[in-house]
């Protein structure tokens, strides 16, 4: 059975204040797999992958740590896919 997966679109003043580097080290600690990474509009997208209270938990510690930088998350059900062993950054 595949495990959930989530694409996610963070905006605001994401990009020059280690949003991703943060980002990575905490969805690893939760053992999620996929990616984080800058877009050309000053935001950043993530696809995240694993147990559904792992990405809420992930979720929650990025937006608590970055509150004064996120602006809005858009957060959108993806089809899971098994092209993702780790949590990276992308560029």
């Amino acid at each position: 059975m595949s495990q959930p997966s989530k694409h996610i679109i963070f905006t605001g003043r994401v990009q020059g204040v280690g949003f991703r580097f943060t980002a990575q080290r905490i969805a690893q600690r939760y053992d999620l797999v996929g990616y984080v990474k800058n877009i050309p509009n000053s935001s950043v997208e993530m696809l995240i992958q694993g147990r559904p209270k792992d990405i809420q938990a992930c979720l929650n510690d990025i937006a608590e740590t970055f509150a004064g930088h996120i602006r809005q998350t858009n957060i959108e059900d993806i089809t899971p896919t098994t092209a993702y062993t780790a949590f990276n950054i992308t560029f």
